[in-house]
């Protein structure tokens, strides 16, 4: 029988805050910047554009999580993921970037330029080439001007995004390890 593991709903909360997008080699929403194999390589279309385009969150997915050794899994659901967004925006943080969830490492003249929330009933759906997510999902195309962090995200050191920010835990439920796994087979397929 496979362990049982909590799941926990993130929330923003009025008094919560979102702080930067890192650029991260591992992301943790297991997705890299664009989809062109069953390995998720990151490939560059067009080097003297010098733009990374991927998802930055994604509704629903359980992302495993370990604390003091104890495993867990968070989620953000949808709403909460239009709340991020929102207040990304409204604070005008399209250029607060840094590298490996690092604030004493900024990543100057980078900064996202394109940004959409996946949502169905307003018919706005993900790009070509990229998979499928479920509504709520945030994807977004960030210009990289710094020539040092090219250079390291055409070397794969940076491999994707990853959302910075102080979140609550919400609703929390326990579920089969194997359960979950599941679940995050079935998003892929959305």
């Amino acid at each position: 029988m496979d362990k049982e593991l909590e799941i926990i709903e993130l929330i923003i909360g009025d008094d919560g805050e979102v702080s930067a997008i890192a650029l991260v080699d591992m992301p943790a929403i297991e997705s890299n910047w664009m989809a062109f194999s069953k390995q998720q390589s990151f490939k560059i279309h067009d080097e003297e554009k010098r733009i990374v385009s991927g998802y930055l969150m994604k509704a629903d997915l359980p992302i495993l999580r370990i604390d003091n050794g104890k495993e867990f899994y968070v989620v953000f659901r949808k709403e909460t993921i239009k709340d991020i967004v929102f207040k990304f925006m409204k604070e005008g943080l399209n250029d607060s970037t840094n590298l490996m969830h690092n604030s004493n490492q900024l990543a100057d003249g980078v900064y996202l330029f394109e940004s959409l929330l996946i949502d169905s009933e307003r018919g706005i759906k993900a790009p070509d080439n990229f998979e499928d997510a479920p509504d709520g999902s945030w994807w977004g195309s960030m210009k990289v001007d710094n020539d040092e962090i090219w250079k390291d995200i055409k070397e794969g050191k940076f491999r994707g995004f990853s959302v910075e920010g102080m979140f609550k835990e919400g609703a929390s439920k326990t579920m089969d390890e194997e359960k979950i796994e599941q679940l995050k087979e079935l998003l892929k397929d959305l």
